[in-house]
């Protein structure tokens, strides 16, 4: 599926809920994912939902009930990124610029709570906007956590920026275990270089919900509303990194991180990508 305005262009993927590539002016901003993957971490950015990042060994309790969750990826330890980005999604409203994408999820072993989720991706003349939105349909509540997972091209990238508060380090799992100082891995409140052979894998908390991406061709902004943390993913050697929206850290649920969502209630935040 085909989406335009201006300068703008994406495509999208129901599968997974994904955008499979988004350009300006013909220069991709996003990862293009590459012509037949399947692969859902192929693809150019997806929504994180119902909860964001890993769940240390799929174990958590919740309200009394102790729940395990089961590795839902190739490779990985941990569960991860949730169900949105594993599922199909009902293409609910589309025209020429915009899609609403819907995914409704009955408990099951991979998430034993009942809920809907709701994408709105929309491009103008300054750029993306995506807006994802939770419900709980079940008669419980159930704990959550929300985000975004774009891929942006690393060519051509001068300098990222950003401001927080601090960062959770991780341990070799990629589980955050202090918080340190902003800084730590680099001072990117002054903008900072991608070019660096370590690997960045960390949750930024106190984000004030903007980033600068400066590229050679015209700088982006990345924006988040409602998310509090950007999860900073930059693998050494890769054509892209990662600058995720989030509401909460890495293992929310087990660390007294995760929001809980009422029976009926619903929780919206939004990625705005411009430039």
């Amino acid at each position: 599926m085909r989406i335009a305005a201006g300068d703008w262009v994406a495509t999208l993927e129901p599968m997974g809920g994904a955008i499979a590539s988004l350009t300006r002016r013909g220069v991709d901003i996003l990862r293009p994912t590459p012509a037949g993957a399947r692969d859902p971490l192929a693809f150019a950015s997806f929504a994180l939902v119902p909860y964001a990042n890993r769940i240390a060994g799929g174990a958590f309790t919740f309200a009394g009930g102790s729940h395990m969750l089961p590795r839902n990826y190739p490779g990985q330890a941990h569960p991860l990124h949730g169900m949105g980005w594993l599922s199909p999604w009902d293409v609910a409203a589309s025209d020429e610029a915009s899609a609403t994408l819907v995914h409704r999820h009955a408990p099951d072993a991979a998430w034993p709570w009942a809920y809907t989720a709701t994408q709105q991706i929309a491009l103008d003349a300054t750029g993306l906007t995506v807006s994802l939105a939770l419900q709980n349909t079940g008669d419980g509540a159930m704990p959550y956590s929300l985000g975004f997972h774009p891929y942006f091209v690393r060519a051509g990238v001068q300098a990222l920026a950003f401001a927080a508060e601090g960062v959770w380090q991780a341990d070799a799992a990629m589980l955050p275990t202090t918080l340190a100082a902003p800084d730590t891995f680099g001072d990117w409140s002054r903008g900072a270089p991608l070019a660096r052979p370590d690997l960045i894998d960390h949750c930024y908390a106190g984000w004030n919900g903007s980033a600068t991406i400066e590229r050679d061709d015209g700088a982006v902004t990345l924006s988040g509303i409602g998310t509090g943390l950007l999860h900073f993913f930059l693998p050494s050697g890769e054509a892209y990194f990662c600058a995720e929206p989030v509401t909460a850290m890495p293992d929310a649920v087990n660390r007294d991180a995760a929001d809980v969502l009422a029976p009926g209630a619903r929780r919206e935040i939004a990625m705005i990508i411009r430039g």
